[in-house]
């Protein structure tokens, strides 16, 4: 349920963005550049930060919406669900494993990060570059789950459905275009 009363109970972040098109098009600019720009990560392994990084903080309209994405771009299906059950169990790639269990642990204890954590990523073959990108994909959808959370945007399986398929297909300059349009 929606905590802008001016919105409608059931609002969706794109109805919060359009209320607030100035603030949405710079997190959507910044958006496009982390989650689509040139990384030694591909889109669909931005999208499993992002979805994992939105189910450790409970934040089910962006766990929902990223997992749709992530899948669309090629995660398999229930992957992430068994990574957050239990990650070193998971059918997780092992490149991928130290990712998770940094933006996991950046998430939950952020004040605990050591050396360790970060040479676990370098081991996995990634490099200083790899790990910017994950930490800033992991701030962003910290960021984004507390607004979502914070403003009490809620959304169904059929609604991540269709905003996750729109984000594979357009990205978040698409989304960006849709801030000016009447419907979501």
């Amino acid at each position: 349920m929606s905590y802008l009363g001016s919105l409608p109970t059931d609002a969706t972040l794109l109805q919060v963005f359009r209320k607030f098109p100035a603030p949405a098009a710079k997190l959507l600019d910044l958006h496009e550049l982390l989650m689509r720009a040139p990384s030694a990560f591909g889109a669909g392994e931005r999208e499993l930060i992002a979805a994992y990084v939105s189910g450790v903080n409970d934040c089910g309209y962006c766990h929902g919406v990223h997992t749709v994405t992530a899948e669309a771009f090629g995660v398999p299906e229930g992957l992430l669900t068994a990574a957050l059950a239990d990650l070193d169990s998971s059918p997780v790639d092992d490149r991928m494993k130290p990712v998770l269990a940094y933006v996991g642990k950046l998430t939950r204890t952020p004040a605990r990060m050591t050396d360790a954590d970060a040479e676990a990523v370098y081991a996995a073959g990634w490099d200083e570059a790899a790990l910017h990108d994950a930490v800033l994909v992991c701030a962003l959808f910290n960021f984004m789950n507390r607004m979502v959370e914070g403003l009490g945007i809620r959304a169904d399986a059929a609604y991540a459905k269709v905003s996750g398929v729109r984000l594979k297909e357009g990205g978040y300059a698409g989304l960006a275009t849709l801030l000016e349009e009447d419907s979501p």
